[in-house]
């Protein structure tokens, strides 16, 4: 349509305005604040501000990448975010065939429901009910463990043991979304197969194995690729509500040390450095995540 009067009939007109709020979100939180980015190469004093401030070009990240607990800090973030994107790649998968060979429709959906209720649940929350069940006192678990002469284990506490908290925790959380993903794959495998397979004598696993699990394999192999992006992403909030000083060696990770470092300590400009870094290596790893996903699984945003 052409004209003032078909431009207000047009559909796409109208979607452009429903989307304009949530664009003007981006850009307000998202977009402007990429400014406060000089700050890294700057001896940043908060009296002169940003534009007073002297510039120093790249002595922050000489100094970040120089401080040995910087590497130790990437070190834990790859570690504990791959643990977790590799549980949460198997655990959904294997619950979500699990679910589907249940015959009970009322039975399943009560399982679905329990098992993806955690994920609403903030971490605010979760992070306080997990300090108090991992108590090395009168924390459930260790009371537990006592009846077989174990412990007590200060879960919390353990610079060794505080990581596989972390990591199991939020696969217990999380990964019940997962089987929702998962569970929509599988009932778009058409029914037709399994009752071929059946009156061939297929029995229950063989099914699994020769039909669902083939069927399931693009959405595998997609979600395995998107992951990729979350290699620097090991949980913030979730860190934040539950480590301590005493696990810093093992529990500290990117999101964590520059918030450490710049709205506790005050070392700003570090900070803004260490957020530079975890940005751009992001951007690559998303970057080659959607290549692949594309490349491999045709899919893609736009």
């Amino acid at each position: 349509m052409t004209g003032k009067k078909g431009k207000w009939k047009n559909v796409d007109f109208w979607l452009y305005v429903m989307v304009l709020p949530a664009f003007i979100l981006v850009l307000i939180y998202n977009y402007i604040p990429l400014f406060g980015w000089a700050i890294a190469f700057q001896r940043y004093n908060p009296a002169l501000g940003m534009f007073g401030s002297p510039f120093v070009g790249l002595d922050n990240f000489r100094m970040l990448f120089a401080n040995p607990m910087f590497v130790q800090v990437i070190y834990n973030t790859v570690y504990i975010a791959t643990a977790k994107i590799i549980l949460m790649f198997f655990t959904p998968l294997i619950i979500a065939i699990l679910l589907n060979e249940i015959l009970r429709d009322w039975y399943k959906r009560t399982l679905q429901t329990a098992i993806y209720l955690p994920h609403f649940i903030s971490w605010v929350i979760l992070g306080g009910m997990f300090i108090n069940i991992l108590h090395p006192g009168d924390g459930i678990v260790n009371q537990i463990l006592g009846w077989f002469n174990i412990g007590p284990i200060f879960f919390l506490g353990d610079a060794s043991v505080f990581p596989h908290v972390i990591i199991w925790t939020d696969v217990w959380r999380s990964f019940g979304m997962g089987t929702i993903i998962y569970m929509a794959a599988i009932s778009s495998i058409d029914p037709g197969l399994y009752e071929a397979a059946s009156l061939d004598g297929a029995k229950r696993f063989r099914r699994m194995w020769h039909i669902t699990i083939p069927g399931l394999v693009p959405i595998m192999v997609l979600q395995a690729i998107l992951a990729l992006g979350n290699v620097l992403n090991a949980g913030f909030d979730q860190i934040l509500n539950m480590y301590s000083a005493a696990v810093y060696s093992t529990g500290d990770i990117l999101d964590t040390f520059i918030f450490r470092r710049g709205l506790v300590g005050g070392q700003f400009a570090m900070a803004t450095a260490a957020g530079i870094f975890r940005s751009g290596v992001s951007l690559v790893l998303i970057s080659t995540s959607y290549f692949f996903a594309y490349k491999f699984a045709k899919y893609r945003i736009f």
